[in-house]
């Protein structure tokens, strides 16, 4: 399953998010930003057809996440929002999200992916319910 990560830049994705999620091995990970700062090409993996999902960390506003956002919903791929405890996602995610996580540490964000992708099993063995 490849799966896009959607952030803002306005925090340390790389350690708070990227390390996070890249320890959750049945995904094949898209970061978009771990080795360079240029524009990611997202819209074209998106017409690729090769992209399962989108996990979006919305706890900080970014107008670019959000048009990548909107193409991902115009082109029917799965959006999963995660949020840190005590912060609020946009109200606008509300009509375009396949579901909604809060969490309040990095293991609380592995584990909620974990469970909204429906990777379960002692051998990682799982699929997506998207």
């Amino acid at each position: 399953m490849k799966v896009y990560a959607s952030h803002s830049r306005s925090f340390d994705f790389v350690k708070d998010f990227y390390r996070p999620l890249s320890s959750i091995a049945e995904i094949e990970w898209v970061f978009p930003h771990e080795s360079s700062e240029k524009t990611y090409p997202v819209l074209e993996l998106m017409k690729s057809g090769t992209l399962h999902c989108i996990v979006a960390e919305t706890s900080y506003p970014s107008t670019g996440q959000g048009i990548e956002l909107g193409w991902a919903y115009l082109a029917k791929i799965p959006l999963v929002c995660v949020f840190k405890a005590g912060l609020t996602p946009p109200s606008s995610l509300g009509s375009i999200a396949n579901g909604f996580v809060e969490y309040s540490g990095q293991q609380s964000l592995i584990n909620a992916v974990k469970k909204e992708l429906g990777i379960i099993g002692p051998k990682g063995k799982g699929n997506s319910r998207a």
